[in-house]
């Protein structure tokens, strides 16, 4: 099956709905032990309290062990995220989006995962850590799977293979190296030994400089979420009756109207690709932060809950335009390298987000 491609080069979309369900998969799978680990906090709470250098149960070793794996996952998230944005970022609009919402679904599965757990376990003798053990297992066993598919199935979709030939066609070494491990042979462009400035591309720091307004708008949507979620959620969500269910219903709902609006702008009528009007919303977005702060002080859970829900929807809507506008126009190469600095603008959006929701202790004798 092939369609015209915006240069008239016809294009093999075989496979192209399969790359779609496995980028959505990876997704899944990329964010999955982070979200685990995030949506397992009731039990750490339980397990260390703030008083952990004098009498936490759980003992400074294992606490000191359990960051140190944190860390690791945050390793591991940022090569595979980076990795995987800037090779879809030559392919297909379609595959980021579907990638795109895989993250945020791996939120929504693992906090669905987490409720069902607890509940299961919620009046057996030490439920709570066989509900968590219970539930690192499920995780653990996706996150394998994960794996085998990136290894053996994606590389092997036609429409896969015609994107990666064509960006080794254009320059990029690094997936040529990936098609000869396969033993795929790739062509070079037409013309390119009389002219070399063909396979030229754009330095990473013009790229940087041509897309300054998208990478900001990467970092300024991650430092507002995680400067909110999940830390502030968990320590100043004002009264409630709920209990200690209350901060899982709260981050359920965030990835739920995250991966909703990650769906948004596949309908191409709300979709936002204006530069400037991307700027102007996401700025806007920061008024959430009073928002907020008198929700937690005045307001009840329903107010919590219905700001924590435009948060999540906010979060992935806006991630999806961004990341799907600013990719066009490129040659393979520089799409794959772009894809790379936007992920690393997200990441440090996500390190300064979550070192400034510290700041929401102040002043509470902590």
């Amino acid at each position: 099956m092939t369609t015209p491609h915006e240069n008239g080069a016809p294009v093999n979309l075989e496979g192209k709905y399969v790359a779609m369900v496995v980028c959505w998969l990876l997704g899944n799978g990329c964010l999955f032990s982070w979200n685990s680990m995030l949506t397992i906090e009731d039990y750490y709470v339980n397990l260390f309290p703030l008083d952990l250098a004098t009498s936490g149960k759980g003992g400074i070793g294992t606490f000191i062990g359990i960051c140190a794996i944190s860390g690791a996952f945050g390793v591991a998230d940022a090569h595979v995220q980076g990795g995987m944005v800037g090779d879809l970022s030559f392919m297909r609009p379609e595959f980021i989006q579907s990638f795109l919402a895989g993250l945020a679904a791996s939120g929504v599965l693992t906090s669905a995962l987490r409720l069902i757990t607890k509940s299961a376990f919620e009046n057996s003798q030490n439920g709570l850590r066989k509900g968590a053990m219970l539930f690192f297992a499920i995780s653990t066993f996706f996150e394998l799977l994960c794996v085998l598919l990136y290894a053996f199935i994606f590389p092997k979709l036609p429409i896969v293979k015609y994107y990666r030939s064509k960006a080794a066609s254009e320059g990029s070494k690094t997936v040529s190296a990936d098609l000869a491990a396969g033993g795929i042979q790739t062509q070079p462009i037409k013309g390119a030994e009389e002219d070399p400035k063909q396979l030229e591309r754009l330095s990473n720091k013009e790229l940087l400089l041509q897309n300054i307004d998208y990478a900001l708008d990467m970092f300024l949507i991650y430092v507002l979420t995680l400067s909110i979620f999940p830390g502030f959620l968990s320590e100043d969500t004002g009264s409630h009756s709920l209990g200690s269910w209350y901060p899982l219903v709260l981050i359920a709902m965030y990835n739920v109207w995250d991966l909703v609006g990650r769906y948004i702008p596949l309908m191409e009528i709300l979709k936002l690709e204006s530069r400037k009007g991307l700027v102007i919303v996401i700025l806007s977005r920061f008024l959430l932060i009073p928002a907020f702060y008198f929700t937690a002080k005045y307001g009840d859970q329903g107010w919590m809950i219905t700001l924590t829900s435009f948060l999540g929807l906010t979060n992935g809507y806006l991630t999806v335009c961004v990341l799907t506008s600013a990719p066009k126009g490129y040659k393979g190469p520089e799409q794959n390298a772009l894809g790379n600095l936007l992920v690393f603008c997200l990441l440090g959006g996500i390190f300064a987000g979550v070192t400034l929701d510290w700041l929401w202790l102040i002043g509470k004798g902590w």
